[in-house]
């Protein structure tokens, strides 16, 4: 791959994020509590300012891993139930499996909120499911001045299935959130932030179906490409999202600010 290409994830690269979801190898365990496993991985020498990997498993007794698929696609579903969005839209397809978005959140204080554009792309395996996205670049979306413009390296989630109500769901994220991050974000990211937020998608995932009855139930446009009222955008007009062409912005001295909803989580 060329420095600046935009390449649509082939079987391989999909295999290949399977491959990694399973593997121990070069991961460390942070958290391993009531179904929940969260790994870490450092990527380079100086763990202060270098990348981080983390891959998080979570086993769902009682969502099969259809339901989980759609929840995870379902973009206005996610408006509701995820509550660190700030805005998210999709700006176009590129093909029948994969488009482009946009995705903004909440960081936790006093950190600034980040957002990202992606190039997000799923395919089913069998009985499993995988999306993966990665950062692209778009002429009409530039950084947003009171947003940190994060890129994700590779992101994404795997869906297995275990007989029509039980799946385990993988997310496994190597993105640069831009900036000189204090430790205490890492740690919190693995010890607290992740489990949080897979427990948050397992419960939309059982309100998932009743919401949907309400809300123009067949349309599945991630199962239903034909349905997808997107324009249609040439790769053309993406480039890859490099993290040092982005601004660098040093939070490193920030102390941490807990949350009243931190406090009276379980």
């Amino acid at each position: 791959m060329s420095a600046e290409s935009v390449l649509i994830p082939d079987d391989r690269a999909f295999s290949n994020f399977k491959e990694e979801c399973g593997s121990d190898e070069g991961w460390s365990l942070t958290y391993n509590k009531t179904g929940m496993t969260v790994w870490t991985q450092t990527i380079g020498g100086d763990e202060e300012k270098s990348l981080h990997k983390i891959k998080c498993r979570m086993a769902c007794k009682d969502v099969p891993a259809e339901t989980m698929y759609d929840v995870l696609h379902d973009i206005e579903y996610r408006r509701k139930w995820d509550a660190n969005v700030i805005e998210t839209f999709d700006i176009g397809k590129l093909t029948v499996n994969a488009d482009v978005g946009y995705y903004s959140w909440k960081c936790p204080k006093p950190l600034r909120n980040r957002d990202v554009i992606t190039l997000r792309s799923w395919l089913p395996m069998g009985s499993d499911y995988i999306i993966i996205n990665y950062s692209v670049k778009h002429a009409k979306y530039p950084p947003k001045k009171d947003m940190v413009r994060a890129v994700s390296i590779q992101t994404g989630y795997l869906i297995q299935s275990h007989g029509p109500d039980h799946c385990t769901l993988t997310y496994l994220a190597h993105v640069d959130p831009k900036g000189s991050l204090p430790k205490w974000v890492v740690n919190k990211s693995s010890q607290f932030l992740a489990p949080k937020a897979m427990k948050k998608i397992s419960k939309a995932c059982l309100k998932y179906g009743e919401w949907k009855q309400r809300h123009n139930p067949g349309f599945k446009p991630w199962l239903y490409p034909e349905q997808t009222t997107l324009p249609t955008i040439p790769v053309s007009e993406l480039s890859i999202q490099h993290a040092d062409s982005l601004e660098n912005i040093d939070e490193s001295t920030l102390s941490e600010m807990q949350t009243r909803e931190e406090r009276d989580s379980d």
